[in-house]
């Protein structure tokens, strides 16, 4: 897995984030007011961060680009333009807010959860509700590939998050409900499940639901687990190598949707139910768990983020 991580990362695109970090743009009026990033080594970060408020914040914690619309999850693509899920939509954004493409919820399902560009220009996109599926959709508004899926719920808004593409070809897709991220082949097949209601973790009744299925340079999984208030790091096998929760970080941990590492192996974790404005509502791990970095406001709560540059340098941003 790690050598075909290495070789996929190398294919990618390296994306050119500079003039984001204090670019305003000229769209939608900002009224978001500026936030506050504190961190005692002097860490900062521009990021695009998607929930009840969608927004760029610039290292100086300035908003710089702003949408009045609710929103699941988004990527600063290589080209500038910005790309977000909706409930019931997909739309790509050029600075100036217009739509350059589009895709909208299909009549049988209820929601979408999250996005993903692909290498291939395809754009991949979990669809919610009866007939639960994942999608790959062309530049050309085509289905070019449908996975069934597998959510264990009828629940629709309960069914699936951050659903992503793997380097061999597969999908990682978390299933909150089934306490499990289940690996698909391109025929719809399970080929490998890893449960998150392991005994270790608190078992079922501490309501690990896996949010995050992250792919890490050495080929294990970051998960955010959201009522459950922890991160773990798992092995395909399933087994637990890392492990962050409110014990070892200082209460941070809020319903942890989104997340993100950087190319320095931090990991950046949303705390999507955190609701008073003196608590953090992103903030930032080192491998040794120590909080290093966090993002206050009062009004913009996190369910995922986009980590786009650190201290003037452009972070891949292929790990989240």
């Amino acid at each position: 897995m790690t050598a075909l991580y290495k070789n996929w990362t190398k294919t990618c695109t390296l994306v050119l984030f500079v003039s984001l970090t204090n670019l305003a743009f000229s769209a939608t009026k900002i009224t978001l007011p500026k936030g506050e990033q504190r961190s005692q080594s002097g860490i900062t970060h521009s990021f695009l961060v998607t929930g009840p408020k969608t927004c760029i914040v610039n290292e100086k914690s300035e908003v710089t680009w702003q949408i009045n619309k609710p929103s699941r999850d988004g990527y600063v693509l290589p080209n500038g333009n910005i790309l977000i899920a909706f409930k019931n939509e997909v739309n790509e954004y050029d600075k100036d807010q217009k739509i350059v493409w589009t895709y909208k919820l299909s009549k049988e399902n209820k929601e979408m959860g999250t996005v993903q560009r692909l290498d291939n220009g395809n754009t991949l996109i979990p669809e919610l509700g009866n007939k639960p599926r994942l999608l790959e959709v062309s530049l050309e508004g085509k289905i070019s590939v449908e996975i069934a899926l597998q959510p264990e719920t009828d629940n629709a808004h309960m069914q699936t998050r951050m659903a992503r593409k793997l380097p061999n070809g597969n999908y990682i897709v978390p299933h909150l409900l089934a306490f499990a991220l289940k690996e698909y082949d391109s025929s719809g097949k399970v080929v490998n499940v890893i449960k998150t209601d392991l005994e270790e973790l608190g078992g079922r009744k501490a309501r690990n639901w896996p949010f995050t299925a992250i792919l890490l340079q050495n080929g294990n999984f970051l998960i955010n687990l959201t009522n459950g208030n922890k991160t773990v790091e798992m092995t395909p096998k399933g087994e637990v190598v890392w492990n962050a929760d409110n014990k070892t970080s200082q209460g941070k941990f809020a319903d942890p949707c989104g997340g993100q590492e950087l190319d320095n192996g931090n990991r950046v974790i949303c705390s999507y139910g955190q609701r008073k404005a003196d608590k953090a509502r992103i903030f930032e791990l080192d491998k040794d768990k120590n909080v290093v970095w966090e993002f206050y406001h009062p009004q913009i709560k996190a369910h995922e983020v986009h980590i786009i540059s650190t201290n003037g340098k452009n972070e891949s941003g292929k790990l989240r």
